[in-house]
């Protein structure tokens, strides 16, 4: 172990190890040492929040029971696909997960957990069950590993403030005073770096909206890859952090699709690639690489049911309309950020801009970042649920025999929505427009995401039936005018 080694997590920073590597005792001698008093467990239950189970530190030989065994818990409650007449669970924690809380007035540690059935097998259903079985099944058919980060997107709800105002749709970059959540932003990454969230940057977005009343400031916190159950993990937990520290300053934190007809929504966007041997594989000496042309093959094929897992609220049509950065069409491109797939700069042939920029200095050693960016998800997604499926396009994608051709019949050069680009728009396949909708091509497909055990039938029937309990066919047409009813719509699903 390096004594030189930056540690965000204060437990990794105490033992001077890597959070992987955290064992029991490891834990305990950080618990002992810092007068911690109380030990939370968290979860991910059937509807993808995180849930909590609080322990009070009796004394030793409890906290190393609670460490070992885990508590059980009324699955029932979790997961409307188990029975109430037999619902234990177990809730085991992964130590490997452990962070020091940064809200309890009592000095806490915080694990999140797996599920486990009566007979200690993992609990099918779990998200993070379903996902962890997603990223082995694409690994057995492809031989790569699947790595993922997200771009979190949300909105800060507060009292009007006139002082140093923001243009509408002019947020994008803005600093202090003109963007006024910067501290909060800060205050979220540095808790969110502490419990262990890879964190590859922050920064006000476009959105602004001013009312009579109030102000709404659109922020964003992007991750760096890392493995498909870890990046999932880290959305849910900084979710989580940022939805508390919002409380704190007696502001609305809003990871909703849609707050405002006619302003921008809040996207999850996920940025995915393909790991070998440690080395990132998206390129090769033509370019994108082979694998990475699978992977978008995968995405493409799989673009309408994987609505189901990443717009899961009927608000997200709102969002999900023509002319707008939000994609509905089936399509990829390089940087165009107009198509549902997107190939972002990669850091390739990037080597003298450092030197460039500072003469005199040695050239940079940059190693290419590619990655593939899907973008239609937006902040209701089962963040497990929603890693698992790409996990499962992905696989569909080396499936194909004639995945490359797939990839290359749905590939776009210009903005598609520039008016000479009409005859292609009109030949691109479309997302759902509805949850219903989703819910109808998730049905479809269903076959696809069940195969080779990866989500459970239970889960599947579980989604169907949550969607089309919305019954929003034709909502955008129903609505159309009705403001006061859009409002209300956008306040029910506020805190999706």
């Amino acid at each position: 172990m390096s004594q030189n080694k930056i540690y965000a997590n204060k437990i990794a920073a105490f033992l001077n190890k890597e959070p992987r590597d955290f064992t029991r005792p490891d834990l305990v001698k950080y618990i002992k040492a810092h007068g911690i008093k109380m030990v939370n467990f968290r979860y991910a239950a059937g509807d993808g929040r995180l849930k909590t189970l609080n322990f009070v530190i009796n004394d030793e030989r409890y906290l190393d029971r609670i460490l070992s065994a885990g508590e059980r818990v009324d699955g029932s409650s979790l997961f409307k696909s188990i029975d109430a007449g037999s619902s234990d669970l177990y809730v085991v924690p992964r130590y490997r997960t452990a962070f020091v809380n940064p809200f309890s007035q009592v000095p806490a540690i915080d694990i999140l957990c797996s599920f486990y059935t009566a007979d200690g097998k993992p609990f099918a259903s779990a998200p993070a069950e379903v996902l962890r079985r997603s990223e082995a099944e694409f690994r057995k058919v492809s031989g790569f590993d699947f790595h993922a980060m997200g771009e979190l997107e949300y909105y800060v709800i507060a009292p009007k403030n006139p002082l140093y105002p923001t243009g509408t749709q002019k947020g994008y970059h803005e600093a202090h005073p003109f963007s006024k959540w910067a501290d909060l932003r800060a205050e979220a990454m540095a808790a969110i770096a502490e419990a262990g969230g890879r964190i590859k940057y922050g920064h006000s977005e476009v959105g602004f909206i001013r009312t009579e009343e109030s102000e709404m400031a659109q922020q964003e916190i992007e991750f760096l890859p890392v493995p498909a159950s870890e990046a999932a993990d880290q959305l849910a937990m900084a979710k989580w952090m940022l939805s508390g520290i919002g409380y704190k300053y007696g502001v609305v934190i809003s990871f909703a699709p849609k707050i405002s007809i006619g302003h921008a929504g809040s996207g999850l966007h996920v940025h995915t690639c393909l790991f070998k041997n440690g080395k990132n594989a998206m390129i090769d000496k033509s370019g994108l690489s082979s694998p990475a042309r699978k992977l978008v093959a995968g995405f493409l094929d799989l673009a309408g049911p994987m609505t189901a897992f990443g717009n899961t609220v009927p608000t997200s049509y709102f969002r999900l309309v023509p002319h707008q950065e939000a994609p509905i069409n089936v399509c990829w491109a390089y940087r165009n950020r107009s198509a549902l797939v997107r190939i972002p700069l990669g850091w390739l042939n990037a080597a003298g801009m450092v030197k460039d920029a500072n003469p005199g200095c040695a050239p940079a050693k940059v190693d290419h970042n590619q990655t593939v960016e899907f973008r239609s998800a937006d902040g209701s997604a089962n963040l497990h649920f929603l890693l698992a499926g790409l996990c499962v396009a992905a696989r569909r994608g080396f499936e194909r025999k004639d995945a490359l051709a797939f990839a290359d019949k749905y590939f776009v050069d210009k903005n598609i929505y520039h008016k000479e680009q009409a005859s292609l728009l009109e030949k691109l396949p479309k997302l759902p427009s509805s949850c219903w909708a989703s819910a109808e091509s998730l049905e479809k497909a269903r076959g696809l995401f069940e195969a080779r055990g990866v989500f459970t039938p239970q889960v599947i029937d579980g989604v169907i039936r949550r969607l089309k309990s919305y019954d929003d066919r034709n909502l955008s047409e129903r609505l159309y005018g009705k403001e006061e009813e859009i409002k209300n719509l956008v306040e029910e699903y506020l805190y999706c």
